[in-house]
């Protein structure tokens, strides 16, 4: 299914390291990069559940960071139009809340891994349980007033979806 979501996750990721960028140089930017692309690819998981959810994303679109871009003030050139209608506002929003929270971030990676049938992977480790290296680099993204207003967006709807009751099944 990831491979469906794809072209989402990573236009996703992308847009959150460029609104949130990492400041000290290239591999502090890679590791801001892969707590982004952590973030969102839970969140993708917990908002595109089905094979057939992630088909119909792919088919429609996920609508693109034209609302995203607007909140964060962020000026989209011409030559970024392409990838940033690949952009989920709803699980950049999700990612966000991710990102700013570690308890919820640890439910939201115990809720995708126990449907996956298996135990928090440590692919998820910089997301989960960042060491300083991945904090300091990641200041801007993991900041909870900066990303505020991503995150309050669907926040709630993500706290539905992890609710006890709920089932990972759109």
């Amino acid at each position: 299914m990831l491979t469906d979501l794809s072209p989402l996750i990573a236009a996703t990721a992308q847009w959150l390291t460029r609104a949130y960028p990492a400041s000290g140089g290239a591999l502090a930017a890679a590791l801001c990069e892969a707590q982004a692309r952590q973030a969102v690819t839970v969140a993708a998981c917990l908002r595109y559940p089905t094979p057939t959810d992630a088909a119909l994303v792919t088919l429609t679109g996920p609508g693109g960071s034209d609302r995203l871009d607007w909140i964060t003030g962020a000026d989209a050139a011409p030559e970024d139009s392409a990838w940033r209608t690949w952009v989920d506002e709803v699980v950049a929003s999700w990612a966000a809340c991710l990102l700013t929270d570690p308890d919820l971030a640890r439910l939201a990676v115990a809720a995708v891994t126990e449907r996956a049938r298996g135990s928090a992977p440590a692919e998820f480790r910089r997301l989960i349980d960042p060491d300083v290296r991945d904090t300091q680099a990641a200041a801007l993204l993991r900041h909870p007033d900066l990303l505020a207003p991503v995150a309050e967006l669907h926040q709630d709807h993500l706290l539905d979806r992890l609710g006890p009751d709920q089932a990972l099944i759109a």
